[in-house]
């Protein structure tokens, strides 16, 4: 057993400070982005915000609505493989969405079949922990069935990891944050997890000095969130909870007083394992949980919002494109935010 005694801080412990800034307006500030995959060369280009791939948020009528926009979705993994062919193969969106798939011998059945698309496809591979050298191999594998694909794989919080996985020749992006969503419980249940900000700041450093990326994947539930998730040095950021509500999603919706809401659930709680495991099996413990989210209208109501949000972000400290917001980002330790 041992301690780390440096304090590590998530969202809520830090305000980024501002500076003199040459920034005629907000609505001058440039958000797309474009990158190039270590091990695949590939290229994918746009506003580097990436809705997750769970049931309700991660669907279809979300990346097409949000691809018109050149914001990216990682599609659930619970479609039929026909529906996902064929989106994948005709929607002229399809570029900004992403194929999940996880490590178990159907996943892999399914993936492989995925080949006959005639576009090339982006993949993210999702475990909830990518620290086992069966993940780590199952990755590589799927580069050589892919070896074009921009491959996303996670999830880890620790450079180190970070680094095994870029280095591997497999990943080109790698999905930063354990415990941190605002349906998981992993933190509560297991014990396990790292402060998200901290986590960012540490995984950029080490992806970015072999050219590899990371997208931020949890702990975001303001648009300042997002601003410090990129101001850490995030290249994505992965957002579920702020879009659960909208017209996009799908599941199960309720009235209550003159409102709807969604029925939102994390993807390891005990709901989730009910609808698509056959039950929790008795050797596991729910880690998610379920809430219930308020109607927020379309999709691009809350785009928006973050976007509004990262553009007043980088006119305040002199960014003129979201790329420069991590060069020019000095956070601030506080005891509130407010």
């Amino acid at each position: 057993m041992q301690i780390i005694n440096e304090i590590k801080l998530g969202f809520n412990d830090v305000l980024i400070k501002p500076k003199r800034s040459k920034t005629a307006s907000r609505k001058d500030v440039v958000l797309s982005r474009s990158f190039k995959g270590l091990n695949s060369n590939s290229i994918i280009k746009g506003v580097p915000i990436i809705v997750a791939n769970m049931d309700t948020v991660g669907t279809l009528k979300m990346a097409e609505s949000l691809g018109k926009l050149n914001i990216f979705t990682c599609l659930h993994k619970f479609y039929e493989l026909p529906i996902l062919q064929k989106f994948f193969d005709s929607n002229e969106y399809s570029e900004f969405a992403f194929y999940t798939t996880g490590i178990t011998d159907d996943d892999f059945i399914k993936l492989k079949e995925m080949k006959s698309t005639n576009r090339k496809i982006n993949i993210s591979i999702d475990v909830a922990n990518g620290y086992t050298e069966h993940f780590q191999n199952k990755v590589k594998e799927i580069r050589s069935i892919f070896p074009d694909s921009f491959i996303m794989a996670g999830n880890v919080c620790t450079p180190e990891m970070v680094q095994e996985l870029l280095l591997s020749g497999a990943a080109d992006c790698i999905k930063v944050g354990i415990g941190g969503g605002s349906v998981c419980k992993t933190r509560m249940v297991t014990g396990v997890g790292y402060p998200q900000l901290s986590a960012v700041i540490e995984c950029a450093e080490a992806a970015h000095g072999l050219n590899g990326l990371i997208c931020s994947d949890g702990g975001c539930k303001e648009s300042g969130d997002v601003a410090k998730a990129f101001g850490a040095g995030s290249d994505f950021v992965m957002l579920g909870g702020m879009f659960a509500g909208t017209d996009e999603c799908e599941g199960e919706w309720i009235f209550e007083d003159d409102t709807k809401y969604l029925k939102f659930y994390g993807m390891s709680s005990e709901e989730a394992n009910n609808k698509y495991c056959g039950g929790m099996k008795d050797y596991r413990a729910s880690e998610g949980e379920v809430k219930f989210v308020g109607y927020k209208g379309s999709a691009e109501t809350v785009v928006n919002q973050i976007l509004g949000g990262l553009r007043s972000a980088c006119a305040y400290v002199g960014a003129n494109q979201l790329k420069d917001l991590s060069k020019c980002t000095t956070f601030v330790r506080c005891n509130s935010i407010k």
